[in-house]
């Protein structure tokens, strides 16, 4: 008894494989781009985002530290920041030239007052 020789390759398993899989991923990516389960959201008296508005420490070349925009001492930092909600994002602009050791400074004040979001701006090189 001989085999037949092998002509063609049958496609149809790999082109229905192939549907199941789109499918798959067109549900999943509209589940995703609407963002989940629709919910009605409560309503607030205020906004909060408003609240915990990003509040900025600067420290330049000489090592002054400002708070938005407040020259301050790492012991007035200290005070200023006490009163904020500890979920305010903070954002640390940073001399490129500055001594590192005011930098550590500013960033030891924040994390010990048991700030979550703390950022540093850089700038993108070209």
């Amino acid at each position: 008894m001989q085999d037949k020789e092998f002509n063609y390759i049958n496609v149809i398993p790999f082109v229905d494989i192939m549907l199941v899989l789109l499918t798959i991923v067109l549900t999943t990516s509209t589940f995703i781009a609407t963002s989940g389960i629709p919910v009605n959201l409560p309503k607030a008296s205020k906004n909060l985002d408003q609240t915990l508005k990003v509040r900025t420490i600067e420290i330049n070349r000489g090592g002054s530290i400002f708070f938005n925009g407040r020259p301050v001492t790492t012991v007035t930092l200290r005070e200023s920041i006490r009163p904020l909600d500890r979920n305010t994002p903070l954002l640390i602009r940073a001399d490129r030239d500055l001594a590192l050791q005011s930098f550590v400074d500013v960033l030891d004040i924040v994390k010990n007052a048991g700030f979550q979001h703390v950022s540093l701006q850089t700038e993108i090189k070209k």
